[in-house]
């Protein structure tokens, strides 16, 4: 026992793959191996499904798409030296077509599992297969995945006996992490590709703290970063260890950012045994005394910087991984289109945005003046498209076919008309740019069907699609301190964030003519969409009264229709529409 090793060099990989680009994410991985050879790692932990990217989704029910993943992770084994990995692949059943009957009588049609392997000296030395399959949240694994129900087994790397375990393995308690300790683990490495969420992170370490004081051996938790189309993968990367409080953080990556890090993780003593597992020996114990690697101790971002960056991961991946270099807006002179167009300066730079701006006769000087000082402190080019000319042909040749014989101004469909002409005329320069289109509103509009269908909701990606409206504000004012304090000068004109919020689609009009003032309607939203209160629950908490809250709620439920036919946004809340918040669309539920 004295001989056995005190130390583990471990490398974290936070690794950013693209769902289904196999050669790619195995040239990613060899790259970010090459880093931890260089640095003498024992071992390197790259995140779940590196191999595929995650999540795969209904790729994993095409055999030839299991069978490409694994030739994939057969190349990149081949590759390996000393350096021991654990990586993330679909692992396929030789018959994935038979029917197999997990613990809990659950058939599962398909034989794939959602899978790790332990590869070094260009061979594949074992697979682990994720045993608990998470089905809640953003989460369908049960749709895709067969859970894993072979023996554990450790892994002796440079002399170290390593347990590895998968994602949702490690939120169970007296589950695989504490299982390993007890078949005598020293460490375990366990993978991930959990998404983002606010708090996430804090959640993510007290989960870990209890599992490390469960099985008394540190636990390494290696997480995935960048976009998928809603979700966000944040890294965060980090190990938990025990101390003489308990257990707390000795390790921790840094958010939202690609990076190998390599440090020396102390093991615990060894222990005597309770259960028995099969042992495979895969590296031997380093011979040379090493100086050992400190390691990284990076601090947690406050909530709006966290915000923030998850909002420029999600945009830059999203055009760069649909096949896109610049994006297109309308930026109007309004908050919602000011935030959406500097976060996307900052995920693509400047010359990579294009501002519209599309004027009508309702449009106000102070709201383009607005729009143009935006576009100057960005450095964004802009065009300028006046949609007078066809609001007026249009309006003409629409007049015959309605039942008054006008087309009132500022009526609904007056309004709705200029939003689609918008629509139309940003969605033109797209396509003859080549530009993807981006959409400005927020989670608000959303919630209660604020906006026109295929007007100010056309395009490819909603940024700020699950940003409530004060949320909104706060990131604007964050994001103007950063900026005075880098340059001296705000990014977002002060007057944008003062003004009274409107569509400008008839005259003098606010947002809050037609709805309740924000610092009412996002607290009863918020109890509604992400805290599934009833009506009857939210009128009890007394935070609007009893005709705001029935209107609000009675607007977000027949909205449900819009929501389903618009573009997919960034998931940042507990529940965002789509992934998250699955509503039927015809629904006379008024609890």
């Amino acid at each position: 026992m004295s001989d056995a090793p005190t130390h583990l060099r471990v490398a974290i990989c936070q690794i950013n793959p693209t769902v289904g680009d196999l050669d790619g994410n195995v040239a990613l991985a060899l790259e970010a191996l090459a880093e931890a050879e260089d640095a003498g790692a024992d071992v390197a932990v790259m995140p779940e499904m590196t191999i595929t990217g995650y999540p795969p989704e209904d790729l994993v029910l095409k055999p030839g798409f299991v069978a490409d993943c694994r030739a994939s992770l057969e190349k990149f084994a081949a590759q390996t030296g000393r350096c021991a990995v654990v990586i993330g692949f679909a692992d396929g059943d030789a018959d994935p077509g038979r029917a197999v009957q997990d613990v809990a009588g659950i058939d599962h049609f398909n034989g794939v599992w959602n899978a790790v392997a332990v590869c070094a000296e260009g061979r594949i030395f074992g697979t682990y297969h994720k045993r608990h399959l998470p089905n809640y949240d953003v989460f369908d694994e049960q749709r895709h995945f067969r859970p894993g129900d072979e023996a554990l087994a450790l892994f002796e790397i440079a002399g170290v006996p390593v347990g590895v375990t998968l994602c949702e393995d490690s939120w169970i308690p007296d589950g695989p992490v504490t299982q390993l300790a007890r078949g005598g683990a020293r460490v375990v490495l366990n993978v991930n590709g959990s998404p983002f969420r606010e708090g996430k992170q804090a959640v993510r370490e007290q989960v870990i703290t209890d599992r490390v004081l469960e099985a008394g051996v540190p636990v390494v938790y290696a997480n995935l970063v960048g976009g998928q189309d809603e979700l966000i993968f944040d890294g965060g990367s980090f190990v938990i260890a025990e101390d003489r409080d308990g257990a707390s953080v000795v390790a921790r990556c840094g958010s939202f950012s690609e990076g190998t890090d390599v440090f020396d993780i102390e093991l615990p003593p060894e222990r005597p045994t309770m259960d028995t597992y099969r042992t495979v020996s895969v590296t031997p114990a380093p011979s040379a005394v090493r100086t050992l690697i400190p390691a990284p101790m990076v601090p947690t971002l406050d909530p709006l910087a966290e915000r923030w960056e998850a909002l420029v991961l999600a945009t830059r991946d999203y055009v760069r991984k649909s096949g896109f270099a610049k994006v297109c807006l309308g930026i109007s002179g309004g908050v919602d289109s000011s935030l959406t167009a500097a976060i996307a300066v900052d995920a693509l730079g400047r010359d990579n945005v294009h501002g519209i701006l599309l004027p009508s006769r309702y449009s106000s000087d102070h709201s383009l003046d607005d729009a143009h000082l935006l576009a100057a402190n960005l450095g964004i080019a802009t065009s300028t498209i006046p949609i007078e000319p066809a609001h007026a042909a249009l309006t003409e040749m629409l007049v015959p076919h309605v039942s008054d014989g006008a087309i009132e101004v500022g009526d609904l469909t007056d309004q709705n008309l200029q939003a689609r002409i918008r629509g139309v005329v940003w969605m033109a320069m797209s396509n003859e740019h080549g530009w993807l289109a981006l959409t400005a509103g927020n989670k608000s509009e959303a919630a209660v069907g604020y906006s026109t269908l295929y007007g100010d909701t056309a395009g490819a990606y909603a940024v700020i699609k699950d940003v409530w409206k004060l949320t909104v504000y706060e990131l604007g004012r964050w994001r103007n301190q950063i900026a005075i304090a880098e340059t001296g000068s705000p990014v977002i004109p002060e007057g944008v964030l003062t003004k009274a919020p409107s569509a400008e689609l008839r005259p003098g009009q606010t947002d809050d003519q037609s709805l309740p003032p924000y610092e009412i309607l996002d607290p009863v939203l918020q109890a509604y969409v992400e805290d599934d209160c009833t009506v009857a629950e939210i009128i009890a908490m007394d935070i609007a009264d009893r005709d705001d809250v029935e209107r609000v709620c009675r607007l977000v439920d027949i909205a449900e229709f819009k929501r389903r036919q618009t573009p997919l946004g960034a998931r940042l809340t507990k529940k965002a529409f789509g992934r998250d918040r699955r509503m039927p669309i015809i629904n006379r539920y008024r609890g």
